[in-house]
């Protein structure tokens, strides 16, 4: 505690301290004392009131009869009522003398008057202008102490009239020249401290440069106070302090780097349990982090460095077994990790943050395993990473069932949910289903939310599906909303293959002893549309289906009852046999007389409809449900209200950190997107072809893709188009597409065949609204006649909030090969300027890869079958970036094909197989890249059986390298 506290004090003060006055013997107030040690003796609330009471009427005699009270007396009255008022008590006299101790000129009497305003004066109170005209004069007194005094009274009051008359003053007190370097460190968490308050009146301006500029300042006490100002600032206006970045990162460079290269002592003073300034290392990553990755490749070669220095130094042995060295060692890594999960450009920083973090899941502390989990939740949303998490599946799933704490179980859920992917999803979800039996009650709506997600999301076999969320309505069926049995609902309506198998399990689970109200909803439904499917088994003839439905009749709330009331109807019409039957039922008191008016209507009405219609209207007014239009799913809008605004989107979060909200956090963030493992010419997939532009117009032949958003044609020009990010999305599908000062948009989407669907996340990054926004798409040259068609599923509104994030969604639908991209246009009124952004859409003909598994004999029989020169494209170029295996294997397979293993005779080579499946023709694709690490050179060759798609893949890839 003691080495802490020392720490402390040179972290505030520095080396050179600010020396304060002595205190003489008088000062110790006696008097005070007496009165404290009063208190401390009373034997009962009462005496204590009583002795309180007489103190009172004391000081405020002395107040009024002396006129000539000294300054220690006023300083010893003060201080007994401050000390009455920490005790719970009001004090309404006694402040003019605490103002009037703020002319003294000894330090002890300052510092009382300055305590008394801090804690008892209000920011309303009439003292404030007298209090502010004796501030001004210890600020202009160039005394270090009194300023100090000073900055801190007005950082602690706060209040908006103190940052209209001092806001301009500070700034420069902060740069100026001769101040001394505690007064400094006062001046800029002053200024925070009233830049957090009333923002609109801390104004930088002339005093930003000077300001960033602190970064180089030789007192570590200043700079790190002034990190803490920079980066405030930094959230809310970037561009103006952006040249702090190459200064935040060469002051990291000389914290991280030069204590490991050189014998440096300059970081002696700062040096807790053998980690260097910890804080200080600590800030400026998180400075870092409200910026995109350094575009000068020096500063950005520094930063790196600096990265991997701190993931070298975490594998090294502990100097200290003290805790305290371990966690500030853990402090600076976890800032590390977080800057390259926010910068998610570095693939071999990833991995070895991944790895890292994979070492603590087993860590005998707790909030280490709850750190690592949580960090890991975002670096599963990284192309690059996400195999790297798949790793520590077995771990995780250890944790679910183990861990003690219930926060560190929720974090391992909340992983799972995020490393989930085709491959390993029966696994996951049937251990979150065998974790929800034992979870805690306050996580298992949540938990049941993930795996109806999961199950439908990755779902290929749709009979697995409909055992996973009926299993899911029996264990944990309080928990099970309504949107999770809509959904199931909807899908076995759309899907004629596994309406039997469904009709066939619901009714084994109705005859449980047992039974969930959500499973009799879910039976009811199931039987009343596909009863018929089963009703050839004597097991569940439609007399048993019936039987087996009303006796969970009487047990049902009033929702329920209507429910199954309408399946009854429903099965005169499958079951003519069960009319009489039925209608007995129907025509009973307890139905016709209910007292709930919506039972005895349905009870009514179904009961003559029954009675006088005929047998082909019966059929037309009871036919079977038709489809439901694709959509996205209500469960994910549950999820996402759940984990409420502030959470981190454990998909996209780290695309778009909300801040952290963003971001990005930023929790947000999986969207449903169900494929047909093989798809039938009746199947619409994506919603394409049943959703109707919301400008009424049908698409003509000529302009596939609509302008959904505005009455207003697409845009003709592409004038001014920012592709910047363009190319970043080939070999991934989620991520920031664009970035300014203003707006984030973020993008996230999936294919399947010839079909894709893309999300994108439009983020008001200000406090101010967006108005009259609205989005455009607008296709170049041949695009627009006869490539894509691209339909947004519903319009944006045309408000943004400050801080607000709206979304939208697109279907694609590939008609033949493409070159070209398609161009989004954002317009909308920031502060009354119209904005006006263009960006390409990161659509490329390899998002419709499909990957192809093929032997070495049939693949090298294939390369010799395309051996014409208008199928073959190659190129030898130099590698842009390190020549990493895994970072290599981790973009091929992005591009979408199937990396094939031991097939090149060269191990060192690489070789791919893929299929481009569009609505007109199947383009085959064969792909070899051929690495020279020697002369760091690049051999791509594609062969296709289209020359258009060889030559358009060749020339993406290789700019991949």
């Amino acid at each position: 505690a003691n080495v802490l506290a020392s720490y402390y004090k040179r972290a505030i003060f520095g080396q050179k301290r600010v020396k304060m006055p002595a205190v003489s013997k008088g000062d110790g107030m006696r008097g005070l004392a007496v009165f404290i040690s009063d208190i401390r003796n009373c034997k009962s609330k009462e005496a204590e009131i009583k002795r309180i009471n007489k103190e009172l009427a004391n000081i405020r005699s002395k107040f009024k009869g002396d006129k000539a009270l000294d300054g220690y007396s006023k300083k010893k009255y003060v201080c007994k009522l401050l000390f009455i008022f920490l005790l719970g008590h009001d004090i309404d006299f006694g402040h003019m003398e605490a103002v009037n101790l703020l002319s003294s000129n000894k330090y002890t009497e300052k510092q009382i008057g300055y305590l008394f305003i801090s804690v008892l004066v209000n920011s309303n109170s009439e003292l404030i202008r007298l209090i502010n005209n004796a501030i001004k004069n210890d600020l202009s007194s160039r005394n270090p102490t009194f300023m100090c005094l000073a900055l801190h009274c007005i950082a602690n009051v706060g209040s908006r009239e103190m940052a209209e008359a001092f806001a301009g003053e500070i700034p420069r007190i902060l740069v100026a020249g001769d101040t001394m370097d505690s007064v400094k460190q006062s001046a800029a968490l002053c200024l925070l401290r009233l830049y957090k308050a009333s923002p609109d009146l801390v104004l930088m301006g002339e005093w930003t440069s000077r300001v960033v500029h602190l970064l180089n300042d030789q007192h570590m006490g200043v700079v790190t106070a002034a990190i803490s100002l920079i980066t405030c600032l930094s959230s809310k206006n970037p561009d103006e302090f952006k040249t702090c970045v190459s200064l935040a990162v060469s002051r990291l460079s000389r914290v991280c780097v030069r204590i490991v290269s050189s014998a440096s002592t300059d970081l002696q003073d700062y040096t807790y349990y053998f980690v260097p300034a910890p804080w200080l290392s600590c800030k400026l990553l998180r400075l870092l982090q409200c910026y995109p990755p350094p575009e000068d490749g020096a500063v950005k070669g520094r930063l790196v460095e600096c990265l991997e220095t701190i993931l070298n130094k975490a594998q090294e042995p502990p100097k200290s077994k003290k805790v305290q060295h371990s966690n500030a060692k853990n402090a600076i890594l976890f800032e590390a990790i977080s800057l390259i999960i926010h910068y998610d450009s570095e693939p071999n920083l990833l991995v070895r943050a991944c790895n890292q973090l994979g070492q603590f899941l087993q860590h005998r502390e707790t909030n280490l395993r709850y750190l690592a989990l949580e960090s890991m939740c975002t670096l599963a949303s990284s192309e690059f990473s996400h195999e790297a998490v798949k790793t520590h599946i077995e771990t995780v799933i250890n944790a679910l069932k183990t861990e003690r704490d219930v926060s560190v179980r929720q974090r391992a859920a909340d992983l799972l949910y995020a490393m989930c992917d085709r491959s390993n999803a029966k696994q996951i979800v049937a251990e979150m289903l065998s974790y929800l039996e034992t979870a805690d009650y306050s996580i298992r709506e949540e938990m049941v939310l993930k795996v109806a997600i999961l199950a439908e999301k990755y779902a290929v076999d749709y009979s697995w599906y409909v055992d996973t969320i009926l299993n899911l309505i029996r264990i944990a069926g309080d928990y099970v909303s309504e949107e999770v049995w809509y959904r199931v609902i909807q899908i076995v309506i759309n899907r004629d293959d596994v309406q039997g198998y469904a009709a066939k399990t619901v009714f084994e689970a109705l005859q449980a002893p047992a039974c969930h109200e959500n499973m009799v909803k879910v039976g009811g439904y199931i039987l009343g549309e596909f009863g018929n499917l089963i009703a050839g088994d004597p097991r569940s003839s439609p007399l048993v289906q019936f039987n087996l439905l009303h006796s969970k009749f009487h047990l049902c709330s009033v929702p329920t009852r209507a429910l199954l009331l309408s399946a009854y109807i429903k099965f005169i019409n499958l079951f003519p046999e069960t009319k009489a039957t039925i209608q007995e039922v129907l025509r009973s008191d307890s139905q016709i007389r209910n007292s709930d008016v919506e039972l005895q209507q349905r009870a009514v009405e179904y009961l003559k409809l029954s009675s006088i219609a005929s047998t082909d209207v019966l059929a037309t007014v009871l036919e079977e449900m038709p489809p439901f239009p694709e959509r996205e799913s209500s469960i994910l809008a549950k999820l996402k209200k759940k984990k409420g605004p502030g959470a981190v989107s454990v998909e996209l979060e780290d695309a778009v950190r909300p801040n952290s909200m963003f971001t990005l956090s930023l929790s947000l963030s999986i969207f449903l997107f169900v494929f047909q493992s093989t798809p039938s010419p009746s199947a619409d997939l994506l919603g394409l072809r049943s959703a109707a532009p919301v400008s009424g117009a049908a698409p003509s032949a000529g302009s596939l893709l609509v302008d959904v958003f505005s009455e207003a044609g697409p845009a003709a020009s592409s004038a001014g188009v920012n592709d910047d990010g363009f190319l970043r999305f080939v070999c991934k599908n989620n991520g920031v597409l664009f970035e300014n000062q203003l707006l984030q948009i973020g993008i996230k989407s999936e294919y399947r065949q010839n079909l894709g669907r893309m999300y994108l996340f439009y983020g008001n990054k200000t406090s101010v609204q967006f108005v009259s926004f609205s989005t455009t798409v607008s296709c170049p040259g041949e695009l627009q006649s006869h490539i894509l068609q691209l339909l947004f599923t519903k319009t944006v509104e045309p408000l943004v909030e400050g801080g607000a994030q709206v979304q939208q969604v697109i279907n694609i639908e590939c008609l033949t090969d493409f070159i070209d991209a398609p161009l989004l246009n954002i317009k909308f009124r920031y502060g009354g300027a119209l904005q006006n952004i263009s960006l390409k859409l990161p659509v490329t003909i390899n998002k419709f890869f499909q990957p192809t598994e093929m032997a070495a004999a049939d693949f090298f029989q294939r390369w010799k079958q395309l051996s014409q020169p208008q199928q073959e494209a190659q190129k030898i170029f130099k590698a842009s970036h390190g020549m990493d295996t895994e970072v290599l294997k981790a973009k091929l397979l992005g591009l979408g094909t199937a990396l094939l293993e031991n097939v090149d005779p060269n191990p060192e080579n690489y070789v791919c197989a893929g299929v481009i499946q569009t609505k007109a023709q199947q383009v085959g694709c064969l792909l070899r890249l051929e690495p020279n690490a020697q002369a760091q050179m690049y051999r791509l060759t594609l062969r296709s059986s289209k020359d258009t798609v060889s030559q358009r893949v060749c020339d993406l890839l290789a700019e991949q390298f």
